[in-house]
């Protein structure tokens, strides 16, 4: 097994679930929840809380998959922070090298759901997780992991090539799924490309990084700046090579969603537990989409997570090249 450090955000999801209240209406191609009157109070049919945060997500499916994993970011002092320790201990994480910024409270999110159709809309508070400045990638000397996996750092294009460059000259391997803040950076993204090893974006990012539409078009434009590139694109599947191989594949099986968050989160992160536990990379791209699979069935980001021993059925997945 490896030594994986899980590099991102942390938070508090509360979860406001009802089936009339949040209906939906379609404004061209937007779906807004109709009936939320400002002034208004509503009854809420069921409350939830879980941990989210893409830093910890990801860290939860290393561990279930018999990694060892230490997770890096910041929490507050605050009953939210408690929660996010408690979950992280449970799963047997390392929690050592968490900072807690001072006066800074723990991130939350609002999530209002709709039971019936299983929309939703996320109101967030980064709090905590809103900056990593004050992370020092000195911590890498110490830890020497074999991986080195990073959600949105929000924008800090700083913070991330230091820890770049600190993994890269430690030996340590790096996988990437950036977010909305750095790809606002594109030409900074692709410069730090050259230290990451697996690149895991959607079909949209990976057009507005690199410009372009079709899935082969965006593969072949990125596979110039990193070797190993994942590109999903929802029900459709995705595209992936290694540099040697390259797939074409669709989704594990149809299911019925509960909710969507978490799911890139679960797919990146099942992809390299099973790719570091030193499976092949057709099978860690079906480990990666069984993992996405089994947490959009379920509510929060981290219910449904698979462990190590799933019996894997097959998929639709094709090698192109």
């Amino acid at each position: 097994m490896a030594r994986i450090v899980s590099l991102g955000s942390a938070l508090q999801d509360i979860y406001l679930i009802d089936r009339d209240d949040f209906g939906s209406v379609e404004f061209g191609n937007v779906s807004m929840f109709k009936n939320l009157e400002i002034g208004s109070k509503y009854d809420i049919e069921k409350l939830n809380f879980f941990i989210g945060g893409g830093g910890t997500n990801s860290a939860v499916t290393f561990a279930k998959s018999g990694h060892e994993v230490i997770y890096l970011g910041n929490l507050g002092h605050d009953p939210a922070g408690e929660a996010v320790l408690k979950k992280l201990d449970e799963e047997g994480i390392d929690t050592s090298y968490i900072s807690f910024p001072s006066r800074a409270k723990t991130g939350c999110s609002i999530i209002l759901l709709d039971s019936k159709t299983g929309e939703r809309t996320v109101l967030t508070f980064r709090g905590a997780s809103a900056r990593f400045d004050n992370l020092s990638p000195s911590c890498l000397d110490y830890i020497q992991p074999d991986w080195l996996y990073v959600t949105t750092l929000r924008g800090d294009m700083g913070t991330l090539l230091d820890f770049f460059e600190k993994a890269h000259s430690i030996g340590t391997k790096i996988m990437f799924n950036p977010g909305v803040l750095e790809l606002a950076n594109p030409k900074q993204v692709l410069g730090l490309l050259n230290d990451v090893d697996v690149l895991l974006l959607n079909k949209r990012e990976a057009s507005e990084l690199i410009g372009g539409s079709l899935l082969d078009e965006l593969l072949n434009k990125l596979k110039n700046y990193c070797q190993t590139v994942i590109i999903t694109d929802g029900a459709m599947g995705g595209i992936a090579t290694n540099g040697e191989k390259t797939y074409r594949f669709g989704i594990y099986e149809e299911v019925r969603i509960k909710d969507t968050t978490g799911a890139g989160d679960a797919f990146g992160s099942g992809f390299l537990a099973s790719l570091a536990s030193g499976d092949s990379f057709r099978t860690a791209l079906i480990f990666g989409s069984a993992n996405s699979t089994a947490v959009v069935q379920n509510l929060g980001a981290k219910n449904g997570i698979i462990t190590r021993d799933i019996t894997l059925h097959p998929m639709p997945i094709q090698l192109i090249k």
